[in-house]
């Protein structure tokens, strides 16, 4: 598992600087009202300076940036580094007020009963230990505290040829109205290797995280399967129609 951490470390800290502009995109573009809308309606209703949140893989720093321009209490952590050079670059003014931390989602050293929240987007998919994740994430979380985590089941097509061809028909349809390929402008052959060794890759999810945080005490566990026309910019709709992305909310 060693091997494949730093395999994935290796991706990302190549792919930072590309990952950054995408981030940077959002952040100018619609997503980032779209986006601080959608979360704070399932944050605390408190004041923001009372609520500290958790990003969890915050890459860039996307929901950092726009929790701490909001008034929240954000401590973001990530493994990669190079990533989080990034993420401090974005935030501009507000890095001094962020709380940044290199850290492993799936064994955090905070101690217990730390956050009102966790956010964490599009990180799920690619962890070695997700059990262990998710199991560490309610240790830190506040009785009562909130988890929101955001995914899709990215590469579910490298296991289900209809998935294959709808995968293959959203690629044909980003080209046909001339827009950017979000999964080709990337290394996709690195990377669809290491999702082939991703124990959530060929899982039915959210089904598979509701019974996990169910079993590990999580309650009030509340799925959104498809939201990206509340989040999503034009753009990334025809990216992603095969792939919708996914909350889910569960209570400590």
């Amino acid at each position: 598992m060693q091997g494949q951490l730093k395999k994935l470390e290796q991706y990302w800290s190549n792919r930072a600087e590309g990952y950054s502009m995408v981030n940077q995109e959002e952040l100018a573009g619609e997503q980032r009202a779209k986006w601080l809308h959608y979360l704070k309606t399932h944050l605390p209703d408190r004041s923001p300076e009372e609520v500290t949140v958790l990003d969890m893989g915050t890459g860039p720093g996307f929901f950092a940036i726009i929790l701490a321009e909001a008034g929240y209490q954000v401590t973001a952590v990530d493994y990669t580094k190079e990533m989080l050079k990034q993420a401090r670059k974005n935030a501009g003014i507000l890095a001094d007020s962020i709380t940044w931390m290199t850290m492993d989602a799936q064994h955090l050293t905070f101690q217990d009963n730390l956050f009102d929240v966790i956010v964490t987007r599009n990180l799920t998919w690619n962890l070695d230990e997700p059990d262990r994740a998710y199991r560490e994430w309610h240790r830190v979380l506040k009785p009562g505290g909130t988890l929101l985590n955001f995914d899709a089941n990215w590469y579910a097509y490298l296991f289900d040829e209809e998935k294959r061809r709808l995968y293959e028909e959203d690629r044909a349809n980003v080209a046909r109205l001339n827009l950017e390929d979000q999964y080709t402008c990337t290394d996709i052959d690195t990377m669809e290797i290491l999702a082939q060794n991703m124990p959530l890759s060929n899982i039915s999810r959210p089904c598979w995280d509701k019974e996990i945080l169910s079993k590990l005490g999580f309650s009030s566990i509340l799925i959104e399967e498809d939201m990206g026309n509340q989040v999503y910019s034009f753009m990334e709709r025809i990216n992603n129609a095969a792939t919708p992305l996914f909350c889910v909310q569960a209570y400590k």
